[in-house]
């Protein structure tokens, strides 16, 4: 029983805190709903104000942008009225100025009929004139205008002479003085010994008993030694000497240096000669070479064959004007490359080139041709480069390709022209001084002409009554033009006319 009223009792209490929970929350949600309403009722409010307000502040806006369009169109209008009154004004004055034209137009045509008529009346007393002046002169219009086209070309040929000379004083002036410059720097910076030889060898003996023994029984030992080395032996009467003859010079300096050894050991017969020459050509082959080499280290020319090199060695023993022509070789080449300094040109194909501009002469008694030719053929066989084959080709050629050609040209006429470099023969030497004159004599008002200094120069006497002073300085530059054309010369030839005029009274 008391267990029952436990349970209702428990029961009881978890109804009454259950419906005392439910009131308490319902009163808490009620307020909760209150402040909520409140808070909604304050957020409605705000924004309808703020409402307001944007809506205040755009029509504004909107007023002002509305004021300010109104402003700006009022003054495009303002603007488009000014355009188009200045557009009416230059109208108006376009106008006026087309009617002034026309007016113009009109008056220049009247102008023209007048000038028109004028012109034809003017041509007929042209015409009346030249008649009358062909009656008077007894010349026709043509024949008049001749007369005055050659006076007016006499007149223009001898000022354009008269300037030519002048220009060409002022360039000689300049161009001579740094040609000078250049040719003396080159020549001042070389030292060449100058050698010089005949062309026959003479071969000293101890006495006049070896001659026998060279012969040899019935002349068995003379024809031995021509045969093995392809050379004239000459035994004559002169003293205790020999001589040996031979267009090449190699040949004769083989039998040179064989006789000298025969003669030293005494034991002269024809296998001693054989011995001998073989000995003698292998001495001159290994000179060559050595030679060859010398004049390539003396010219500083780098690259070259070996071949070419032993080829270039055989100019020791050839002689041209009596000038040795591997020591001409060599000066060629260190005064070339000596100019190509100075004048900005490839130092290296220069002296190549003066090097091997004469290589050919070593194959003139073997190879038949012009030392040019062969000196072209030798330089394509061994694969010489274009510049120094041009160098080689065109030396003695008047038109010249490439500066370094002509670089090896002027070298080689300065070492040509030294004095003392070469000797020529006297009947050449005539001819040379007979030409220079004839060419002088050729052109018309010259008196006399001479051929001095051997040949390097031509002083012509002119006739004064026939050429003045300007056709003196064009007949000096004909005469040097047909110098260079028509005649084969050493060096420069330097061109003088002498003008000379005189006034002779006699007092009685």
């Amino acid at each position: 029983m008391e267990v029952v009223f436990a349970v209702v009792a428990l029961v009881l209490g978890i109804g009454i805190g259950a419906g005392a929970g439910f009131l308490f929350r319902n009163a808490q949600l009620r307020k909760n709903n209150g402040a909520a309403m409140q808070t909604a009722a304050k957020i409605v409010a705000d924004a309808e104000e703020q409402k307001k307000r944007l809506l205040l502040e755009a029509k504004e806006e909107a007023l002002q942008t509305k004021r300010e369009a109104e402003n700006d169109l009022r003054e495009r209008r303002r603007e488009l009225q000014r355009s188009e009154s200045r557009i009416a004004n230059k109208e108006e004055a376009l106008e006026r100025r087309l009617q002034g034209v026309d007016r113009r137009e009109a008056a220049l045509g009247e102008r023209e009929k007048e000038i028109d008529a004028v012109r034809a009346s003017v041509e007929e007393l042209k015409q009346q004139q030249a008649k009358a002046l062909e009656q008077i002169a007894g010349l026709t219009l043509a024949e008049a205008k001749d007369q005055i086209m050659q006076k007016a070309e006499a007149e223009m040929h001898h000022e354009l002479a008269k300037r030519y000379y002048e220009l060409e004083r002022l360039m000689h002036a300049d161009a001579d003085q740094k040609a000078k410059t250049v040719i003396a720097l080159a020549i001042q910076r070389l030292a060449a010994d100058v050698v010089s030889e005949t062309t026959t060898s003479l071969v000293p003996l101890p006495n006049d008993e070896m001659k026998g023994r060279l012969i040899g029984r019935e002349g068995r030992n003379i024809r031995a030694i021509e045969a093995a080395t392809g050379v004239d032996l000459i035994i004559d009467d002169t003293p205790e000497a020999v001589t040996i003859s031979c267009f090449d010079p190699i040949r004769r300096e083989v039998a040179r240096l064989a006789l000298t050894s025969l003669i030293q050991d005494g034991r002269i017969h024809p296998a001693r000669i054989e011995e001998a020459v073989e000995k003698a050509q292998k001495e001159v082959e290994e000179t060559m070479r050595r030679a060859g080499e010398q004049a390539v280290l003396d010219a500083g020319v780098r690259g070259l064959h070996p071949e070419l090199v032993k080829l270039l060695g055989r100019l020791k023993y050839r002689y041209s004007y009596g000038e040795n022509v591997l020591l001409h070789s060599v000066e060629v080449a260190q005064i070339a490359g000596m100019l190509a300094g100075e004048l900005g040109a490839n130092i290296q194909v220069s002296k190549a080139g003066g090097l091997l501009h004469d290589i050919g002469k070593a194959l003139t008694h073997e190879v038949e041709g012009s030392h040019i030719e062969i000196g072209d053929e030798v330089a394509r066989r061994y694969s010489l480069s274009d510049a120094v084959k041009a160098a080689i080709a065109e030396h003695h050629e008047d038109d010249r390709g490439t500066p370094e050609a002509f670089i090896v040209a002027a070298a080689d006429a300065i070492s040509a022209a030294r004095p003392g470099a070469r000797r020529d023969t006297v009947e050449f030497y005539l001819k040379r001084l007979e030409a220079l004159e004839d060419v002088a004599n050729s052109f018309p008002g010259v008196q006399k002409s001479f051929a001095i200094q051997a040949g390097r120069e031509v002083r012509i006497l002119v006739q004064p009554e026939q050429i003045d002073d300007i056709e003196a300085a064009n007949l000096a530059r004909n005469v040097v033009k047909k110098i260079e054309e028509n005649l084969v010369y050493p060096g420069e030839i330097k061109v003088t006319v002498v003008r000379e005029t005189r006034a002779v009274e006699v007092a009685k």
